[in-house]
């Protein structure tokens, strides 16, 4: 597969974060190409303050390396990412500067380029914390593919940046050109959004869920989180328990609300998951240790170290669909676990985890299932 993008200052070579050989996935896509291709055709001066929020894969910023931009991301993977691929083009360190969407964003911002995410809340939330650092020559672009960019995207550029308009459509993408207007009032980001549990999920009856801005089904419990909820293992003792993709961490709280001596592990490749699973867990007054971490899945975590790894794994890798995330996670589990440690998963019926999970260990119990989900157990031999 070509792993070399083509840009008006060369070609680019890029990877995905981990790297895999099978993957047939390219780093970067049409619209990537488009955004860098019109930056070229129309000599946008890029001396000042470059901004790129939602660099997928640091396809972007790597091609914009010379003009050492500032990448804002809410993804773990796509920081290791980029820090691949910055090193494989042979930039020198420190040339782009890598920030969070938890961080403090720039004080100033010429050319804001944004990269359409999935989520529209996450969006908001980015564009009204850089609002106040983008002024009236501020150049804003964003790109995503056509699927990806509605009326709804741009409407929320033209209520907290300005007057919007959208390009032609090149091989799918579609880019977004915004002209800021710094007398347009526009509120505070109205994240993170707190709620109360409803009765009836053991033991969060009645807590408080936080979520920040990207984190999924922030406003509710989505139906695969209640069903696991009501299916928990009955932890007792000094456990060393990992809620693993954590989310808003409610499994976790809930782990350590029901067994006040584990020690819980809340660990994402989001920084808004965990800062909402640190916020969510706070909120409840939990008595118990816990560890709040961003990281690739257990990477990093010892080997052999885990009594119980608490799963719900996600299914999508931006667009596109895939079980790659959740074997990563499963194999990570697997090499975590101490003999006899468990990991329980919840998951769609229809995904078939419980055939990698045998596969992996051996072993896989059902602990209960409806027509929808299933609640499956593994037991490290």
């Amino acid at each position: 597969m070509d792993d070399r993008m083509k840009t008006p200052w060369g070609e680019t070579p890029l990877s995905r974060f981990p790297e895999d050989p099978r993957d047939r996935l390219r780093a970067w896509d049409a619209s990537d190409e488009y955004l860098l291709r019109h930056l070229a055709d129309q000599e946008i001066a890029l001396s000042g303050t470059v901004v790129v929020l939602g660099d997928r894969w640091g396809a972007l910023v790597t091609a914009l390396a010379p003009h050492r931009p500032t990448q804002i991301t809410d993804s773990h993977l796509t920081q290791e990412a980029t820090r691949a691929n910055l090193a494989r083009a042979g930039v020198e360190p420190g040339a782009v500067r890598l920030l969070t969407t938890q961080d403090p964003p720039p004080e100033r911002i010429d050319v804001l380029l944004v990269r359409v995410p999935k989520s529209l809340a996450l969006l908001e939330d980015q564009l009204l914390r850089l609002a106040p650092a983008v002024h009236a020559d501020t150049v804003v672009v964003g790109t995503g593919m056509v699927k990806e960019i509605h009326t709804s995207t741009l409407k929320l550029f033209e209520r907290i940046l300005g007057p919007t308009r959208t390009s032609l459509a090149e091989k799918k993408a579609r880019l977004i050109f915004c002209t800021p207007d710094p007398a347009l009032k526009r509120g505070g980001t109205p994240w993170p959004y707190s709620y109360e549990l409803p009765d009836g999920v053991g033991a969060v009856s009645g807590r408080t869920v936080v979520n920040h801005a990207g984190v999924f089904c922030a406003d509710r419990l989505d139906i695969g989180t209640r069903f696991f909820l009501a299916h928990l293992p009955d932890s007792r003792g000094s456990l060393r328990v990992v809620d693993l993709g954590c989310g808003n961490g409610v499994v976790g709280t809930a782990v350590a609300l029901g067994n006040p001596e584990a020690e819980v592990l809340f660990v994402d490749e989001s920084f808004q998951a965990v800062a909402s699973a640190e916020a969510t867990y706070r909120a409840n007054g939990v008595p118990g240790d816990a560890e709040f971490r961003v990281g690739d899945g257990l990477a990093g975590v010892p080997a052999g170290s885990v009594d119980l790894v608490l799963n719900n794994p996600p299914f999508h890798s931006h667009q596109t669909t895939t079980d790659a995330t959740a074997w990563r996670m499963f194999t990570g589990a697997h090499r975590a676990l101490r003999p006899g440690g468990e990991l329980w998963v919840v998951g769609n019926r229809h995904l078939g985890y419980h055939a990698k999970l045998r596969r992996l260990f051996g072993n896989c119990e059902l602990v209960s299932g409806d027509p929808k989900f299933v609640v499956l157990k593994a037991v490290k031999r």
